[in-house]
C-alpha cells in the first residue's frame, strides 16, 4: 500500500492555528514557510497549489461546542476542488448533514465528542461506510472521550469494536503527540494494522521523511501532517520525490 500525506488545516477562532500537544488554549496563529496568511481559505489555496489535492481539517472552534466555520469549509470547497474531510465535533446526523451540504467529502466522528456508540452506526447507515471516518482520539494511551463508557476501552479493542461495527476507515490520533515532532504512536498504530482489516490514518507527532516511510512499511494509508510541512522540514518536493504526494 502507498501512503499518502495529507496536510492538516486547525481553525480556532476563525484563523489557522498552530496545534501543539491537544492543549488548545496554548495554541498561536499559525506561521509557515508555505503561506504568510492564516486565513483558512489562504491556506487551503496555497496547499492545494502546492499539489495538495486533499486536507484534513479540524474545526476546533465546533469541536469545543461553538458554532462550524461553514463560510470557510464552503469556499474551501468550492475554491481549490480539493478532497475534505473534516472533525467538526460530529455528534449528531443534523450536523453531519450540515457539513456534507457544504461539500465535505468524508465527515470525522471523533471520539473525543462522540458520547453515544450508538451515534457511529447510525451514520454508517445514513451516509455509507465511504463517507464515514472515525477518529480514535488518544491521550496519554487512553481514549479520550466524553463518554466513561467509550473511555473504558483499551484503543486496539475499540478499534476492533469499529471494524465489527462496519467502519472501514480510522484514524490514530494522539494528541499529545500533535505539534511535539516526537514521532508517531507506532506502537499502537502496528497493533492496529496488525489485528484488524481497518484502512489507518495516523496523526500526531511525524517528524520528516523517516517516519513517513516507516508507516508506509508497516501499512498506513494516509499520514496528518502540519507542524513538519510549515516548518519546512518536510517538503513537498521531498513528498513528491517518494510518492507521497501524488
Amino acid at each position: 500500500m502507498n501512503l499518502k500525506v495529507i496536510p492538516v488545516i486547525d481553525i480556532l477562532n476563525g484563523i489557522v492555528v498552530h496545534a501543539v500537544r491537544g492543549e488548545r488554549d496554548k495554541y498561536s496563529p499559525l506561521k509557515s514557510v508555505l503561506c504568510e496568511s492564516t486565513d483558512p481559505v489562504d491556506v487551503a489555496r496555497v496547499l492545494r497549489a502546492t499539489g495538495f489535492s486533499e486536507l484534513y481539517i479540524a474545526d476546533l472552534d465546533a469541536i469545543t461546542g461553538r458554532t462550524i466555520n461553514q463560510d470557510a469549509l464552503r469556499r474551501i470547497r468550492a475554491e481549490t476542488s480539493s478532497t475534505i474531510m473534516v472533525d467538526a465535533g460530529i455528534n449528531t446526523i443534523e450536523k453531519a448533514r450540515e457539513l456534507l451540504k457544504l461539500g465535505v467529502s468524508n465527515i470525522v466522528i471523533g471520539t473525543e465528542t462522540l458520547s453515544d456508540l450508538r451515534f457511529i452506526k447510525r451514520a454508517l447507515e445514513i451516509f455509507g461506510v465511504d463517507r464515514v471516518i472515525v477518529s480514535i482520539d488518544i491521550l496519554e494511551n487512553k481514549i479520550l472521550s466524553l463518554s466513561v463508557f467509550i473511555k473504558s476501552y483499551k484503543p486496539i479493542e475499540f478499534a476492533k469494536f469499529l471494524e465489527g461495527a462496519g467502519v472501514t476507515k480510522a484514524i490514530i490520533l494522539d494528541l499529545k503527540r500533535v505539534g511535539s515532532e516526537e514521532g508517531p504512536n507506532l506502537t499502537l498504530v502496528k497493533e492496529v494494522i496488525g489485528r484488524t482489516n481497518l484502512e489507518v490514518y495516523v496523526g500526531g507527532g511525524i517528524r520528516n521523511i523517516m517516519d513517513l516511510e516507516e508507516l508506509r512499511r508497516v501499512g498506513v494509508s494516509k499520514a496528518l501532517i502540519a507542524t513538519a510541512l510549515h516548518k519546512g522540514i518536510i517538503t513537498p518536493q521531498a513528498l513528491k520525490e517518494r510518492s507521497f504526494l501524488l
